[in-house]
């Protein structure tokens, strides 16, 4: 009943060789990696209003001096990142980039702040859709977590259906957005300029609060700002996941996501100045008054903060795209759980994005799906991979020294200088607001990544045949075994695991461990009918402990073997056919098989035995 709900909510199981058409095509590709990158103009002048709104009006003319510095530097990755894409066709982004051209550590760093990034991007995301909903309803304000976490849900299971189908799922809303954002944009500008429609702000600009600009309000705001960039890395993660020509694909929605975020976010930012939004803490988003104030109350308006609202959701998207191919590349070198590298029943990386949905969620819950808390974790980890992977392409070029590697070794030179002033920028800015969070993370999963690694190498290295010789290999080899079935009682499940022992061995003893004596005698006497040279070891527990001494006595035993002797020890579980019946019974054989295993000298099996309707008709 289970695999067939399953079936129903993510799909029929996809064959191997159905993987080639689960790729994205250009314009599936564009509206999957553009959703988290475009979706950023939401947030991105609304954050850096709140900084610069101390200078009262002044702030406007700012806002376009930063909007400038931002867009210059996306023209910087751009070009960066066409170049990892056309070095590294084979996905990894960063990581990859790092890890072989720097180092190992490096390597796992840019990870490391990708993973992080990846993970904030679906929290801020879904939080931030949330916020544009409710601007428009505010009586849902009160329900915000509870929707965000309903968001992250319904995200996962669209995209444990696999990628063709969730790419066609997620594409209307995206071009709807992109559509309905750029005729915001154009008739905004055309009301303004030749309408010479300028209409009052909606609310008063707070007063000039600060007598002069320093440079560190405005890098303060260009850092808050530069949550516009992130998502530029999704698509030279992920060139893996594009129809052939994959690199040419890939090259091609890089060029025209850099082209979207230009004019959305600048188009944005220059109707943030021209109509005067104001930046408020729980009240309606900068695009909300922006619309308002082209559309009024009309039912553009509408479609504006619906489409946000989706948009912003689907930024999630890219997260779920790029974070579980991150992890199979991670993986796939040894410094994740092998998990991310097995693709699922509809051929996704179902464990990545099932991880990615749960430590986001737990985000969500800890910061009470508050945007404005999340942002200053966003961007740091996201362009510490930005730095890493422009330095490491620098190596790259120097050492393959191709025909224009000085060329390509300056322009990512001039990506990895950039990008690492942005990176200080941002830490020493959103320091004190969370950013030290991500500074102790990032060496944190360090360790631990290498932890894993040294992990699988020392099972590979035990488990290796390498220094073997195999026509040696005695694959014949007997040994004496003695066999222990432990028993609560004599049933139709003991009694057949009894029987299969005997098959295995002539040397078998039942163990009986029990808290009540007059239950001890039972199976005692119970036992002396049965016509079997079967070994009985029943003892008193006066404690009430059953399963340590079980273990204890079974260890005991085993520890005063010979080398050429092993222990097998049969455990009766029977299985009920009833749709609950197993949450209803205690699992103790689990507790002893997972212990024993332990010994290297023990043997567990399992004997199940089937309840049957019959046997329940007989007994009566």
């Amino acid at each position: 009943m289970l695999t067939k709900f399953l079936d129903v909510l993510l799909g029929e199981p996809l064959s191997n060789e159905q993987g080639c058409n689960e790729k994205y095509n250009i314009p599936f590709g564009l509206a999957i990696m553009a959703s988290d990158a475009i979706s950023s103009v939401a947030y991105a002048a609304q954050e850096i209003l709140f900084v610069l709104i101390v200078l009262g009006v002044a702030a406007y003319q700012w806002l376009t001096w930063t909007s400038f510095m931002i867009i210059g530097l996306l023209i910087i990755l751009t070009i960066s990142y066409i170049q990892i894409i056309r070095a590294y066709p084979q996905g990894g982004g960063a990581y990859k980039v790092a890890n072989e051209n720097i180092g190992k550590k490096s390597g796992l760093a840019a990870g490391a702040g990708l993973i992080i990034s990846y993970i904030l991007t679906v929290a801020v995301s879904a939080s931030a859709g949330a916020d544009a909903i409710i601007s428009a309803f505010s009586n849902l304000t009160e329900y915000k977590v509870m929707f965000v976490l309903i968001i992250i849900i319904v995200l996962t299971v669209l995209n444990l259906r696999g990628i063709s189908e969730s790419s066609k799922i997620f594409a209307i809303p995206t071009y709807i957005f992109i559509f309905s954002m750029a005729f915001m944009i154009l008739y905004g500008l055309f009301k303004y300029f030749i309408l010479n429609i300028h209409p009052e702000p909606m609310y008063s600009i707070p007063a000039n609060t600060t007598e002069n600009v320093s440079i560190f309000l405005i890098l303060r705001a260009f850092s808050s700002g530069c949550s516009a960039l992130t998502g530029v890395e999704a698509v030279s993660n992920s060139v893996p996941n594009f129809q052939e020509p994959s690199q040419k694909s890939a090259k091609t929605v890089m060029i025209l996501l850099a082209a979207l975020i230009f004019f959305i976010f600048g188009g944005t930012s220059v109707l943030a100045i021209f109509y005067t939004a104001v930046p408020i803490a729980n009240g309606p988003t900068v695009v909300s008054q922006i619309a308002f104030a082209i559309f009024g109350n009309g039912i553009m308006y509408y479609i504006i903060q619906f489409s946000t609202a989706v948009i912003l959701l689907m930024a999630c998207n890219t997260a779920y795209t790029g974070f579980p191919m991150l992890m199979y590349i991670v993986g796939k070198d040894g410094f994740a759980p092998r998990q991310f590298t097995i693709r699922g029943k509809r051929l996704s990386f179902s464990f990545g994005i099932v991880a990615l949905s749960c430590i986001a969620c737990i985000l969500v819950i800890i910061f009470k799906a508050d945007t404005h808390r999340l942002i200053p974790l966003y961007a740091i980890g996201v362009f510490i991979s930005f730095t890493l992977g422009q330095f490491g392409m620098v190596n790259h070029w120097r050492k393959e020294k191709g025909n224009g590697w000085v060329k390509r070794a300056i322009i990512n030179g001039i990506g990895s200088v950039v990008t690492l002033l942005t990176t200080i920028i941002i830490l020493i800015e959103k320091f004190s607001e969370g950013a030290f969070i991500v500074a102790i993370l990032i060496p944190i999963i360090i360790v631990i990544q290498l932890r894993i690694k040294k992990h699988y190498d020392k099972v590979a290295c035990g488990l290796s045949i390498s220094q073997l010789n195999l026509k040696k290999v005695n694959l014949r080899k007997k040994y004496t075994h003695i066999v222990i079935v432990p028993i609560a009682s004599l049933n139709k499940a003991t009694i057949g695991a009894l029987q299969y022992a005997q098959s295995v061995s002539d040397n078998v003893i039942a163990l009986n461990i029990s808290p009540d004596k007059e239950a001890m005698e039972k199976l005692k006497s119970r036992w002396s009918e049965l016509d079997t040279d079967i070994l009985l070891v029943a003892k008193y527990s006066p404690y009430r402990a059953v399963v340590t001494p079980l273990l204890k006595n079974i260890e005991l035993i085993a520890n005063s073997t010979a080398k050429d002797e092993k222990i097998t020890v049969i455990v009766p579980q029977f299985v009920t056919n009833e749709r609950f019946g197993e949450v209803l019974h205690n699992h103790t054989s689990f507790f002893i098989r997972e212990t024993l295993l332990k010994n290297d000298n023990i043997i567990v099996s399992t004997y199940p035995y089937h309840l049957l309707d019959e046997d329940v008709k007989q007994s009566k």
